[in-house]
This record gives structure tokens, C-alpha cells and sequence, in this order.
């Protein structure tokens, strides 16, 4: 997982509310368990629709998302994760997430912000008056050229994984000696090495 402790970008604003993750990576296109190669496919059939707000010229590259309220709502898919990294995507601001998708977004590298919609207001309107946000997970703030600053909170679990780049396992290697000396003193409680005969 690469780490993410700030991104400098334009945004892609998707002001709409309840989107859900069979908008965001469609069921078509899960039938692999490979965690790259979804980008291709998001928003699947809203991408047919030549005015779909992620065919804006100044949305092209974003790294940022601003979504609405409730956003990954619906089944616990973690491709739509998986596709919103894919595409581009390091960071989303939205004012609730689904618990499910915060954890699989979080799980996948990508930055799952949540800010109250009045603050969400400002830098639309910011965005909109120069397309630019820096989003820094270390110093907890969002900024823009013109001297707006947002903060934002995130739980020190979460932004550790981020800054870090920790996905499950690498966060299981960093104990790897602790886990070895334990083993190496404690008898395990079945023969692990014996066939059933």
C-alpha cells in the first residue's frame, strides 16, 4: 500500500448524495480478486453519459473526490474502494460515509475525510474559483491557494495506517520479532506437525 500524507490536486466535485457502491464499480465487473484494474469501470454507466461531472476538463487527473452525504452507501463491495484508488483518486470529502466502505477505503490507501457540509460549501466554492486543494493527513488540514484552511480529524489508528502505508499485513510484519519470541517460549496447544492417521 503506498502512503499518502498529502496530496496537492485539483478536486472532481460529485455533488450528489447516496451513491452507492453498485453506481460505483458496477457487479459486472467483479468477478476478479485482483485489487487492480477496476479504475477502467467506475462509475460504469454513469461514464456513458457525456455531461457525468468526471468528464469536466478541469476534473481531469484529480486526485481528490468532493462527494455528498452518504457516500459507498449499500452492499459492503470493497471493489468500489479498490476502483476509486484505481482511477486516481488519494483522498475523498464527503459528509458520511458508509462504516463499511470507510473501512474498506482506508484498507485500500485511500483517505475517507469527513467534514461537515457548511465546510464541504466553502471549498466547493473555493474549487470552483481555482481548482486546487492540498489535503495533508500529518498536519490534519485541508488548504487552498487562496489561504482557506479546513481541518480535518482522523483517528490515529486510521492515520497512521495511511501515513504509513500499513495494509494489514505489513501492520502484522512490524510485530514479526515479538510474535517470534512469543512462539519460540510458549508450547503450542495441538501438535501442529502431526498427520491424522
Amino acid at each position: 500500500m503506498k502512503e499518502l500524507r498529502q496530496v496537492t490536486s485539483n478536486a472532481a466535485v460529485l455533488d450528489r448524495a447516496d451513491v452507492d457502491t453498485d453506481q460505483i464499480i458496477p457487479k459486472q465487473f467483479l468477478k476478479r480478486i485482483e485489487r487492480s484494474g477496476y479504475g477502467e469501470f467506475l462509475f460504469f454507466d454513469w461514464m456513458k453519459d457525456p455531461a457525468f461531472e468526471l468528464h469536466r476538463p478541469e476534473y481531469r487527473g484529480a486526485q481528490i473526490l468532493v462527494a455528498g452525504r452518504n457516500f459507498a452507501c449499500g452492499s459492503s463491495r470493497e471493489h468500489a474502494a479498490w476502483a476509486l484508488e484505481d482511477y486516481g483518486f488519494r483522498a475523498i470529502l464527503a459528509p458520511s460515509y458508509s462504516d463499511i466502505f470507510r473501512s474498506n477505503a482506508v484498507k485500500s490507501g485511500l483517505a475517507p475525510l469527513e467534514l461537515p457540509e457548511p465546510q464541504l460549501d466553502e471549498l466547493k466554492a473555493a474549487v470552483a474559483a481555482h481548482n486546487e486543494l492540498t489535503v495533508d493527513l500529518e498536519a490534519l488540514e485541508i488548504t487552498h491557494p487562496d489561504g482557506l484552511r479546513v481541518p480535518i480529524e482522523l483517528d490515529d489508528y486510521v492515520r497512521e495506517t495511511l501515513i504509513r502505508g500499513l495494509d494489514d499485513v505489513a501492520r502484522t510484519l512490524r510485530r514479526e520479532e515479538r510474535i517470534a519470541a512469543y512462539e519460540a517460549t510458549t508450547a503450542p496447544r495441538v501438535d501442529t506437525t502431526a498427520l491424522a492417521g
